[in-house]
């Protein structure tokens, strides 16, 4: 699919407005995931398909909905090799710039790509 500048911000813009229903079940986890000691450094999953990477917390075949979330952590990105040695402090200081948004890893046919969206 060839999107040129202003079709790839539209479709960002869309999937980051498909997300917004998931957000409460993302936020309670991704509290979970903090306050259990799991990770400061949850990630989830968004997909249409199959991710093999995280713990599904909705199936969109059983929901209805257009994505599929699984939870995940940063660690989890580092041991399965989604993020480098070199960028992983990068990703950390990205990561505590957007504290109070969700991070979703997007899985679409853009392609794969980080999104914050406010939670």
């Amino acid at each position: 699919m060839n999107l040129g500048d202003n079709g790839v911000t539209e479709k960002v813009f869309l999937i980051k407005e498909q997300l917004q229903p998931y957000i409460k079940i993302v936020k309670d986890t991704s509290l979970k995931i903090k306050t259990e000691g799991i990770s400061n450094y949850p990630l989830f999953v968004a997909h249409q398909d199959e991710a093999n990477i995280g713990l599904p917390i909705v199936k969109r075949k059983e929901t209805g909905g257009i994505w599929s979330i699984n939870a995940s952590t940063l660690e989890q990105f580092y041991t399965n090799k989604l993020i480098t040695k070199e960028k992983l402090e990068d990703f950390k200081n990205l990561y505590n710039n957007h504290k109070h948004d969700i991070c979703f890893f997007v899985i679409s046919e853009l392609g794969a790509q980080y999104l914050f969206i406010p939670a």
